[in-house]
């Protein structure tokens, strides 16, 4: 009986990993559960799913509480343990966004997007998968394989399946990168059309209209003249 209770918190990948922890009093086993999860999102470069970090807890661990306890420990660092991208990953708080900044220096800065770029951006995010034709009736105006040459070269947007218009042309998809970086877990955390509109930043009539600059609102604006695309 002994034995078989062993065997149970054992891994496939590593049986000699318990994952259990029977010999712990609950107060302990609880704490070493959270210092592995830690641990595990910690040394990852990708987002850790739930999955994974089952495998280093017990059968009877509820993940979802053991990340609030963890979260909670975390509140008065500069970073928290965050729900992105389909898994967990550690990101530094908002707050200390320029701290970072001024560490990096110049040269490891990510490209910024332009205004341009964060529209079309948020056109492929809502309607993909869409073809570089698709956003150019939408705005009305060229999109430039540049523009969308940048997205792909910062991660943000992938080739997506061929659609089924004449010419078979690619479509366009946002990335597991483009959920890191803009916070959300999954496209569902996309805000909803109504949450927008209730912002000033959307509006649906305008957009169904084709008015796509008065359905983006004030984030519609046109650039600064130097930041304009040629």
């Amino acid at each position: 009986m002994e034995a078989a209770r062993k065997q149970r918190g054992r891994t496939d990948d590593n049986p000699l990993f318990d994952r259990e922890l029977d010999h712990l009093p609950p107060e302990a086993r609880w704490r070493e559960w959270m210092l592995r999860v830690e641990a595990a999102v910690f040394a990852a470069s990708e987002p850790v799913t739930r999955e994974t970090l089952a495998r280093v807890v017990g059968t009877s661990c509820s993940l979802d509480l053991l990340i609030d306890d963890i979260r909670e420990e975390l509140r008065g660092r500069p970073y928290d343990l965050v729900s992105v991208a389909g898994g967990w990953k550690h990101l530094t708080r908002p707050a200390y966004a320029d701290a970072i900044r001024a560490s990096l220096g110049e040269g490891q800065r990510k490209a910024e997007l332009t205004q341009s770029e964060v529209l079309v951006l948020m056109c492929i995010a809502y309607f993909q998968p869409i073809t570089r034709a698709e956003l150019t009736s939408f705005f009305g105006k060229e999109i430039s394989r540049d523009l969308i040459g940048h997205l792909r070269g910062a991660g943000l947007i992938a080739s997506g399946p061929r659609s089924p218009t004449p010419g078979a042309p690619y479509t366009y998809v946002t990335t597991k990168e483009f959920l890191l970086e803009f916070g959300f877990d999954t496209l569902r955390d996309l805000p909803d059309f109504e949450a927008l509109e209730d912002a000033g930043l959307l509006s649906k009539d305008k957009l169904l209209a084709g008015d796509v600059a008065g359905a983006l609102g004030p984030i519609g604006a046109e650039p600064a003249a130097e930041e304009r695309d040629e």
